[in-house]
């Protein structure tokens, strides 16, 4: 037997047709028009060699969302139980990932977005620590390789502001984040903090928190969240500043939180541990990576996040 809760669900491509409706969901779901705003229709493929095909037949090239800040996509909002919704994950496995949005009309709703979370992005805030900001790299760390990348990519309308600071905790992002955004109008938001959190010793027990203001924040701001991190660390080598204790398993149970956090709430986690696990010669200091640490972060994102590749030198 299907839940009795019902969830709203934007649909903008092969979905708005009643027969796959039909087909996904074994009978005729009804739809009303829907805007979603900062978004247009682009076109996905499947890998070659998949075998995927369309509902009924037909190619499997489906319809995709881009992020522009003038856009407009017009599509279909459905009312859908718990076991609908994941008929319509299920369909849109493979290129979509489920997230939430705010519809033209003030409502909340799903979609199913790029499942690589960086390769529809446009116009990308990174909020953060010292690691974020790139300590101890001259070329700004992941971020700046990831500006570079991203702005070479379409210098007309893609930007990166790096508003990372060393020393930041979650805490301080939450409160920091809010009079950042509207001047810079993202559609994504990298947070890139934790790991002075875990290393306080009870910085973790208010990580629901300020993860939840913060993608309250995005969600109100039409920015998708994406969060990242943590590194492996070298415990040995770690510094200890003002206190701050950073240890292997501080930074594996920050990386088991925001996971699970992540998890329940839909919302892109880019984990970042397996870059330079167990490779201490990439860290400056034990916590720091060093420029070529940075490089490997990179090259890990261009392959699981659909970041830009990586510029010669």
């Amino acid at each position: 037997m299907s839940s009795s809760r019902h969830h709203r669900l934007f649909v903008y491509g092969t979905l708005r047709e009643e027969r796959v409706r039909e087909a996904v969901f074994g009978r005729q779901v009804p739809g009303t028009p829907g805007v979603l705003a900062g978004h247009v229709t682009a076109v996905v493929r499947p890998a070659a060699g998949s075998g995927t095909t369309a509902v009924g037949g037909g190619p499997a090239v489906r319809p995709t969302l881009e992020r522009r800040i003038d856009g407009r996509t017009e599509g279909t909002v459905l009312h859908l139980t718990d076991d609908e919704l994941a008929a319509a994950d299920a369909h849109a496995a493979g290129h979509g990932v489920r997230r939430r949005v705010v519809l033209g009309s003030g409502e909340r709703a799903w979609t199913h977005l790029d499942a690589e979370p960086l390769r529809p992005a446009a116009r990308i805030v990174i909020v953060g620590d010292s690691i974020a900001y790139g300590r101890c790299d001259p070329r700004g760390g992941w971020a700046g390789r990831l500006a570079a990348a991203h702005i070479a990519a379409n210098e007309a309308e893609h930007r990166l502001f790096n508003l990372a600071v060393p020393g930041a905790s979650l805490a301080d992002v939450a409160a920091q984040t809010p009079a950042l955004l509207p001047a810079r109008h993202p559609d994504t938001l990298l947070v890139a903090a934790g790991i002075n959190d875990a290393a306080t010793g009870d910085g973790l027990d208010r990580l629901t928190e300020h993860l939840d203001s913060l993608a309250a924040l995005a969600l109100d701001t039409g920015a998708r969240l994406v969060v990242v991190g943590p590194l492996w660390l070298d415990e040995e080598h770690a510094p200890a500043y003002e206190g701050l204790r950073f240890t292997l398993d501080g930074a594996l149970a920050l990386r088991s939180a925001l996971r699970a956090w992540c998890e329940a709430r839909h919302v892109d986690h880019l984990d970042l541990w397996e870059p330079l696990r167990d490779r201490p010669g990439f860290f400056a200091d034990g916590l720091h990576p060093t420029a070529a640490g940075h490089e490997e972060i990179h090259r890990f994102m261009v392959r699981t996040a659909g970041a830009w590749p990586a510029l010669s030198s």
